[in-house]
């Protein structure tokens, strides 16, 4: 294999720069992760894009903070300005479990190793650039920033905390998915303006004395003060938040913190294909930078380099979920050719063995679903398009996906594409959805199921209790079963084992500990022995995050029973492993105290009688 120039990558030193000609860059960007230069990693994209716009981008990747700071001056003072992330996660998610267990490892390290980053990474990183550099403004962004952009509760310090501008300092932040912003902040630090002159441009925010006059219409929400003396005013301030966040054309929101406004701009309209691909076809080496070579591979990398993402958002608007605050309700796709292209591209990887990884996106199959008559669209408040039940008016076809799958399949260097992404199983259930008028979803599932399945399905059900599902704006139990059903009669009918394998979470608002013990023996009756389960961690930017903290449901304002305490979490999350010896007679006696003896008996096989609990 022929070694690859270095110049094909961003560069890292300074020697990297001096290679390139330059002795001054434009731009520098601060990451929390390592540097992969790689379209599904954001620095990668944001660098690429900025490098699109004619200047000289330079990365300081997993700086350390903790010594006399060199990393942060070694590639000198930019011209514009820092640009910092925390990477591809929130710090504080990528640190610690539900339980707040500092986690032994980060997949955005090479060798898998933790503690390359700092808590809090974008207010950290900030706070070091100001006191280095004063005068040289810093540009936020990523989903850390993204997520915490207004008063936000943190589980880890739990607390509220006013926007991220506030505690870290910085100049300007950009929310959601970044190239439309990006842009045009670019053409106008190159036309010789500062970022505190770019504050007409959509989906930044920044803090002001007093909000500066504009042409959208503006709502306020309470201060974050208030918000400090009353929960039911920071849960009132989520539900404006969601609905602006997900508008086809949003308002403005303003919020009062301190002696300051922040000024919150509408995001940009859902990026057109030839955006999209404009994007994905940018000059990446889909590589990690060499200088990582003898640390040992980036697991994140080692997951999604033999992988395609399609498409970008989603729709379901899940309570636990902050994909669509980060990246939109309303679905960007990629065109046909752009998606093949990467495919090509793939296959010509030296270490490429005929198998992609997954062709997907935030949910597999949403791929070029959008509203059939987009003037609806433009009206609507909803936070999703498939809660409580799916609109009339989305197309939900699965006719393009289902190309897209057959020309990957036919590619003579392809021996398998996967489907590794979660499919949203309730938009193939008939009864579920009625939008179904090409009769495309059999068509889809066959193609799916007996082509593009490694092994086993992910689907992510989440819960079987209704009322639980409702607060998580999740479909009833009852289409996993009819879903079940047609999965497995597609199955016998091909002579396929695959198993499905669903995803739960425990301790999520409105999820009593009886309704754990029912999860429980509605899945052992379905065969199940679960895996893949979580407890759920409240992140900021999500409806279960403000229910966690405040106690109410933000649309409501009704009051949603949550567990909390550490032992009320690991109670609900032991009864997904009801067939472990080590939990069979704490079940059992933690159901004798609920009075549902017919639980334990259909877990445990145990039943009640004058002489005790027996076999």
């Amino acid at each position: 294999m022929e070694e690859r120039p270095i110049t094909d990558w961003l560069p890292l030193t300074k020697k990297e720069v001096e290679k390139r000609g330059w002795d001054e860059l434009d731009v520098i960007l601060i990451s929390g992760d390592a540097y992969v230069d790689h379209p599904a990693f954001g620095t990668a994209v944001i660098g690429r894009i900025m490098e699109s716009e004619g200047l000289k981008v330079g990365i300081v990747a997993q700086p350390n903070w903790k010594d006399d700071l060199r990393d942060f001056k070694k590639l000198g003072k930019p011209k514009y300005f820092f640009g910092v992330t925390a990477g591809c996660m929130d710090s504080m998610v990528n640190h610690y479990t539900a339980n707040k267990r500092l986690r032994s490892n980060d997949s955005y390290t090479p060798g898998g190793e933790a503690g390359f980053r700092p808590d809090y990474a974008t207010t950290v990183y900030t706070k070091i650039l100001k006191e280095i550099y004063p005068d040289v403004p810093v540009l936020i962004g990523g989903i850390e920033a993204s997520l915490r952009r207004v008063t936000h509760y943190d589980y880890w310090a739990d607390k509220l905390f006013p926007s991220i501008l506030v505690d870290s300092g910085a100049d300007m932040l950009v929310y959601g998915m970044g190239e439309q912003p990006l842009r045009e902040i670019m053409r106008g630090v190159k036309e010789g303006k500062k970022l505190g002159d770019l504050t007409h441009i959509n989906q930044v925010a920044f803090l002001q004395k007093t909000a500066p006059a504009c042409d959208w219409e503006t709502v306020e929400l309470a201060s974050h003060e208030v918000c400090l003396e009353d929960k039911i005013k920071y849960a009132s301030n989520f539900k404006i938040v969601e609905v602006e966040s997900n508008k086809w054309q949003a308002n403005r929101i303003i919020q009062k913190v301190g002696e300051n406004v922040l000024v919150i701009n509408p995001p940009f309209k859902t990026m057109e294909e030839i955006e999209m691909d404009k994007s994905f076809d940018l000059p990446y080496t889909r590589l990690p930078h060499p200088k990582y070579r003898k640390r040992g591979p980036i697991p994140a990398f080692e997951m999604i380099k033999f992988s395609v993402n399609m498409h970008r958002g989603c729709f379901g608007g899940c309570s636990f979920c902050t994909i669509s605050a980060h990246q939109g309700k309303f679905i960007a796709s990629r065109s046909e050719k752009s998606i093949m292209k990467e495919v090509e591209q793939i296959t010509k990887a030296p270490d490429f063995k005929g198998y992609i990884s997954d062709l997907g996106g935030p949910s597999a199959n949403m791929y070029r679903m959008k509203g059939k008559d987009e003037e609806i669209c433009a009206r609507c408040v909803s936070p999703s398009c498939i809660h409580p039940v799916i609109c009339n008016n989305l197309d939900t076809s699965h006719k393009p996906l289902t190309d897209i799958y057959r020309k990957v399949d036919k590619h003579p260097a392809i021996k398998k594409a996967f489907v590794g992404s979660g499919v949203r199983y309730d938009l193939l259930v008939d009864d579920f959805n009625k939008n179904n008028q090409d009769g495309n979803h059999d068509e889809y599932m066959e193609q799916l199921i007996t082509r593009h399945v490694s092994g086993r399905l992910k689907v992510a059900p989440e819960h079987t209790s209704d009322a639980t599902l409702r607060v998580m704006r999740k479909p009833s139990f009852k289409y996993f079963h009819a879903f079940k059903k047609k999965y497995d009669e597609i199955s016998a009918k091909f002579g396929l084992k695959q198993p499905l394998i669903p995803y739960f979470i425990s301790s999520h608002p409105g999820c009593e500990e009886e309704d754990m013990a029912n999860l429980a023996a509605e899945t052992k009756d379905l065969g199940f022995h679960l895996e893949q389960v979580q407890d759920f961690t409240p992140t900021p930017m999500t409806v279960a995050e403000v229910i966690y903290y405040s106690g109410v449901h933000p649309y409501t304002l009704q009051p949603v029973k949550t567990a909390k305490t550490r032992e009320e979490k690991q109670n609900q999350n032991k009864y997904f492993f009801w067939y472990k010896p080590e939990y069979k007679d704490w079940i059992r006696n933690r159901l004798t105290q609920l009075k549902r003896p017919d639980l334990a008996q259909r877990l445990l096989g145990f039943r009640n009688n004058k002489n005790g609990w027996n076999k």
